[in-house]
């Protein structure tokens, strides 16, 4: 028994560190997300009960966080590509945290919208872009994998949290109330920003390793006979210019766009709905985690699909799905229905999920990943900006929420279609494969990584800065990171 357990441990100190990534990103999601968006129906029933605001002025404190994503949305994918995920995660977990302190203090509608301003700018520096820009520089084979396992765990914690926060809230009960719940999420957010950091990497190149953990000798050994590498990850990389100059990066921008309008309105507007039709916020609560776990679920597996299909086919599949789960909930007339449309709406967002920014990073590479993402959410934003507020307009207009999600349910078929015709770019004029050197050559390097440099380079340069001091007992040498000693 003790062999076995030492064995164990063994594997597990050797395990590839991006896969530790993976539950550590998931985390930091459930942080980021959970209270903020996901739970955003819960905050507007308890400031609607105290406040009288109505659905449309709830509605515009999510728009204005979409107006900060658009113009902030390039400058945050830049920081990303040259701070690094660590510094990004630490600054804008504080900052959120600060969000939530100050809307425990609300007592107007002009605060509570700075209040969601605040909070956005610190999630949107330290959570969703730095963390999968992060992932797509640790996984290139395994990137859908990876990416929809951190999104499965953000959504395990919010099983759990969204009802915890539900009962907070509720302004039926006399529980902790949003004042103080608002308190203790910016205080953890606040106190957990620091040590969460410490655990993030940039990139696996800055630890003497290549993406998804594989070893520069055992690319040697599947070189063929001809001599050429079996590629581990893309060698085309994109530029945010030649990315933008593509058929491809517009569609698939905007198809995020047109699908993400429902998971907006969704968050906004389910609770509100749920009640209006005679569930109770609790029950609301209820009907929001089983689309978490449906969704949790169906991130693994879309995670797998991505990796195993075209990703733009994955994309059409499950976004018909999630279309079809709006129509269900805009005919829902019993409780029963509502746990229907849970399962389905959980079955096409959860798929989707990891496979809308996987497929950017398949289709643009690794070194200019957070500014592309930075950059495609200008249009996503565009879109976003209305996703929240016609569903409460037109509700204040018609007293039901039926048109505004049948208008949805059409747009997500049409950003399906979008995503579906959003195939592979050709590598831009300025990139060419590079061929490997012979097999046993000194310069011979997969890839072109210098392992422990941080920084891609051709095998001349890798040649020269090893003959120019970085042998054994070099000053560059003795600085250079072990494999998982931890340093930056």
């Amino acid at each position: 028994m003790l062999s076995l357990f030492r064995i164990a441990t063994e594997r597990i100190r050797g395990a590839y560190y991006g896969w530790w990534l993976v539950p550590a990103t998931g985390f930091t999601h459930i942080i980021t997300s959970v209270p903020l968006f996901h739970s955003m129906g819960m905050w507007f029933v308890a400031m609607e009960s105290t406040f009288g605001w109505n659905r449309t002025q709830l509605s515009l404190a999510f728009a204005f966080t979409r107006i900060e994503g658009g113009i902030l949305g390039p400058v945050e994918g830049w920081l990303v590509d040259r701070m690094g995920t660590r510094r990004m995660v630490l600054i804008g977990l504080t900052i959120m945290g600060g969000g939530f302190l100050f809307m425990s203090q609300v007592s107007s509608l002009w605060m509570f919208y700075v209040a969601f301003l605040i909070m956005a700018l610190g999630q949107g520096i330290g959570g969703w872009l730095p963390l999968n820009a992060m992932l797509n520089n640790w996984f290139s084979r395994n990137r859908s994998k990876a990416m929809g396992w951190s999104a499965s765990v953000a959504k395990f914690g919010a099983l759990w949290l969204i009802p915890v926060i539900a009962w907070a809230v509720d302004p039926m009960d006399d529980n902790l109330g949003w004042s103080m719940t608002a308190v203790i999420i910016g205080l953890t957010a606040i106190g957990l920003a620091f040590p969460i950091s410490r655990v993030m990497r940039n990139r696996p190149e800055d630890y003497g390793m290549l993406p998804d953990g594989e070893r520069p000798e055992e690319v040697e050994q599947r070189r063929d006979s001809s001599g050429r590498a079996s590629p581990l990850s893309p060698t085309t990389e994109f530029t945010a210019s030649q990315a933008l100059r593509t058929r491809t990066f517009w569609l698939i921008a905007v198809g995020h766009g047109f699908t993400s309008m429902a998971i907006i309105a969704i968050m906004a507007h389910l609770a509100p709905m749920l009640t209006d039709q005679g569930l109770t916020l609790p029950q609301a609560a209820w009907v929001v985690s089983t689309y978490t776990v449906s969704s949790m679920i169906f991130q693994i597996i879309g995670g797998y699909i991505g990796d195993r299909i075209p990703k733009n086919v994955g994309l059409f599949i499950f976004t018909i799905i999630q279309a079809s789960s709006l129509l269900v909930l805009t005919f829902a007339t019993q409780i029963w229905m509502a746990f229907a449309f849970a399962v389905l709406f959980g079955i096409g967002f959860g798929g989707r999920s990891p496979l809308t920014t996987s497929i950017r990073g398949e289709y643009f590479g690794r070194r200019s990943f957070g500014t592309i993402m930075g950059i495609s959410q200008v249009p996503m934003n565009v879109l976003l900006l209305a996703a929240p507020v016609f569903p409460g307009y037109l509700h204040d207009i018609y007293g039901n929420y039926t048109l505004a999600f049948m208008i949805l349910a059409g747009l997500n078929c049409i950003g399906g279609v979008l995503f579906l015709l959003a195939r592979k770019p050709s590598p831009p004029e300025t990139v060419r494969r590079r061929e490997p050197a012979p097999v046993g050559s000194r310069s011979a390097n997969p890839l072109g990584y210098v392992i422990g440099g941080g920084r891609r380079r051709s095998g001349g340069e890798a040649t020269a800065q090893r003959t120019s001091g970085s042998g054994a007992g070099s000053p560059r040498a003795a600085r250079r990171p072990v494999v998982g000693d931890g340093q930056e």
